[in-house]
């Protein structure tokens, strides 16, 4: 997609530019790392994208897209301390590389540097992209506890599972959209169905990660495969897994949970799962998201292109990794 490769080029220069401080070394060194390791950079894109669709410079919603970068970045940093997990971006992770209180420091800098770059724009506008981002901030770490709570749970619902990704991967991407679209002067109806869009993009794009997580290449995905599982995590894929499965099935599935062998462990878990159209699920539910995202953008009544929007959605429904 070549207008992604020109987004994703004009950001990795600017961020190349953004100079944080010498000193302390722990505190910044950690960022400058964390924000080099690359990454489809598809959230802030998307208030470019959404600010040029309305007939602006895109340009003018680089703070915006800056501060969902940043708080993106900033949610990873903390997450992958929770989650323990030693890769992200097939690089080790900033709390494996320094430790998880320099970690957990440079994560809260971010999400200060994100508030920052809102302050760039007028009163008016900040007040009304501080109200947005602030609730989004909220509800992303709302999904976050609702992932972390599922975890002492034996079981959780598909309704609970979608609504805690709803919160915690696909509410960030309706904000860039939304940001995006309001600073190029779209109205608040499209600026909604722009969130609409994203959000429904969102749980299309969360559960395909689930899948990939799983079925995926460890080379590609940037990533421990199979990390879901061995964390016994709950996702569409288990929860589909366990409510169709008979109770020799589902004796199996605990006894697989319960599996010191990690290489065993996914490999038997991914052929049942494969078994139990889990899968195959998981995919037909990822396909109606998406087909929800483009009658969201389809209602959009600005008259600029939608086509770049349009493509992405396609671009990212046949990803690999």
């Amino acid at each position: 997609m070549k207008s992604l490769a020109t987004y994703s080029t004009y950001l990795e220069n600017v961020l190349q530019q953004e100079h944080f401080p010498a000193q302390p070394a722990n505190l910044y060194d950690p960022l400058r790392y964390f924000l080099q390791l690359g990454g489809k950079r598809m959230r802030p894109m998307l208030s470019l994208m959404a600010c040029k669709m309305t007939g602006s410079d895109f340009e003018k919603a680089l703070p915006t897209a800056m501060a969902v970068e940043y708080f993106h970045n900033f949610s990873l940093i903390h997450d992958d301390i929770m989650d323990a997990a030693p890769i992200r971006r097939g690089q080790a992770t900033v709390h494996e590389k320094w430790n998880a209180n320099i970690a957990i420091l440079s994560g809260d800098v971010l999400l200060v540097k994100a508030y920052e770059q809102l302050a760039k724009y007028d009163p008016s506008t900040f007040h009304a992209l501080f109200n947005i981002f602030n609730k989004t901030a909220i509800e992303v770490c709302e999904g976050q506890q609702m992932d972390m709570d599922f975890e002492l749970r034996n079981e959780v619902s598909e309704a609970e599972y979608l609504e805690m990704i709803r919160l915690k991967t696909s509410v960030l991407l309706g904000c860039a959209l939304q940001m995006g679209g309001l600073v190029g002067g779209a109205t608040q109806k499209d600026a909604q169905l722009l969130y609409s869009f994203g959000e429904e993009l969102g749980l299309a794009f969360q559960i395909q990660d689930d899948i990939l997580d799983l079925f995926g290449d460890s080379a590609q995905v940037g990533k421990q495969v199979g990390g879901d599982v061995l964390a016994n995590k709950k996702t569409l894929l288990s929860i589909r897994a366990k409510k169709v499965a008979d109770s020799a099935q589902l004796q199996t599935l605990t006894a697989l949970e319960q599996l010191q062998d990690p290489l065993l462990k996914v490999e038997q878990t991914k052929a049942l799962y494969t078994a139990l159209g889990a899968r195959h699920y998981c995919e037909e539910q990822m396909k109606a998201h998406h087909q929800k995202a483009l009658a969201a953008l389809s209602r959009i009544e600005i008259d600029g292109a939608k086509s770049e929007l349009e493509e992405l959605a396609e671009f990212l429904f046949v990803r690999t990794h």
